[in-house]
């Protein structure tokens, strides 16, 4: 009897993806066709998010020498001195951060080293420009947007060219740095004290937490603009989205949550409760367990409230606390895709269901 043919499966088709033998519209073509022919959820076998950090300890070698080589040079800032110095040189390691891409990230596609030079980049060409504009004395406000803004736009740049999913993730530190600094400039603080009515928390306490609720939507519409590119999230466009989740999840979570618990007690509860139940639809929904990942914190500080109440936490009240949220997060890991499936099926069909992750639709 002959051998049986070996199957072609997602790691593989990414891996032909990140080689250059397919290009990413082939393998997302093929991928459906594979679907659609095996029945949506029961081929899409995979429980978790493609993500990939590493490929291999060798990655993690040259990242450390990248690091050293890099700070190494960033150390003659502090020898040589001079503001022609902080001008020059940091851009002097932009382009040699550039240059070092077109052979580690273009040729030999190794991603930590890649994530290493990106930041080195950006941070090369903020520091180059913040350091031009402070000769300006146009005010700290307008020298932080600007910085920010104009590092963005490099950053952006390098995407273009190299197509590094992480460096949307510093393109959107940098706009967040970018849209806090225009709130600060632009709307006076105002904190907001001593409402009773728990429904009133939901008010922005800060410029803070209004620039971040503005980034958290805007990174959010930028990760599922990606996502609905991949929906079988087999190449770039997915790894892309992931970044950017990763950043949605943390502003929206801290500058919602945050602001209800900041108001401390009983009253934050009920709300804060509220608000991560609908993150947690919404994670589902589009199937990124990033999103909820955000809020860990909140979830903790709600059962130690409902634990040990407004006195201090003994050791026993902390052991419950852990076992609580580990077995919460344990669960829902665990039985991920029955719940989302279940959440999908009972949904209505609205814009852009069908370009969401696949599921089972049978019951």
């Amino acid at each position: 009897m002959a051998d049986e043919a070996p199957t072609i499966g997602a790691a593989d088709i990414r891996a032909a993806v990140a080689s250059g033998l397919m290009s990413e519209a082939q393998a997302a073509g093929l991928t459906a066709l594979a679907h659609d022919r095996a029945g949506k959820r029961a081929a899409f076998s995979s429980e978790d998010e493609p993500f990939e950090f590493f490929r291999g300890f060798s990655e993690i070698f040259i990242a450390v020498g990248l690091a050293i080589l890099i700070g190494g040079l960033a150390l003659l800032l502090g020898v040589i001195g001079g503001v022609a110095t902080l001008i020059f040189i940091p851009a002097i390691i932009a382009f040699a951060s550039w240059m070092m891409a077109e052979y580690f990230t273009l040729k030999r596609r190794m991603n930590l080293p890649s994530m290493v030079l990106v930041s080195a980049y950006a941070g090369g060409i903020y520091v180059s420009v913040f350091t031009a504009l402070f000769q300006a004395d146009i005010g700290v406000s307008a020298m932080g947007f600007l910085a920010a803004a104009l590092t963005a736009g490099g950053v952006l740049v390098w995407y273009r060219r190299f197509r590094l999913p992480f460096s949307m993730f510093v393109f959107g530190v940098l706009s967040f740095a970018a849209i806090y600094a225009l709130f600060v400039h632009s709307t006076p603080d105002r904190a907001i004290t001593g409402w009773s009515d728990w429904s009133q928390s939901f008010v922005p306490r800060s410029n803070l937490i209004l620039a971040s609720l503005v980034f958290g939507f805007g990174a959010f519409a930028g990760a599922m603009y990606f996502d609905m590119k991949d929906r079988y999230r087999i190449g770039r466009y997915s790894a892309t989205a992931f970044w950017l989740h990763l950043l949605a999840g943390v502003a929206l979570v801290n500058s919602i949550a945050g602001n209800i618990w900041g108001g401390g007690g009983a009253d934050a509860v009920l709300p804060t409760a509220a608000a991560l139940l609908i993150f947690a639809l919404v994670a589902l929904v589009v199937d990124r367990r990033s999103i909820l990942t955000a809020g860990i914190g909140y979830i903790s500080a709600m059962i130690y409230w409902a634990v040990a109440g407004d006195g201090s936490a003994d050791a026993m009240d902390w052991a419950k606390v852990l076992i609580i949220v580990g077995a919460f997060f344990t669960v829902l890991g665990t039985w991920w895709v029955p719940l989302r499936t279940g959440i999908m099926r009972a949904l209505p069909d609205f814009p852009g269901k069908d370009r969401l992750p696949p599921y089972s639709e049978e019951k």
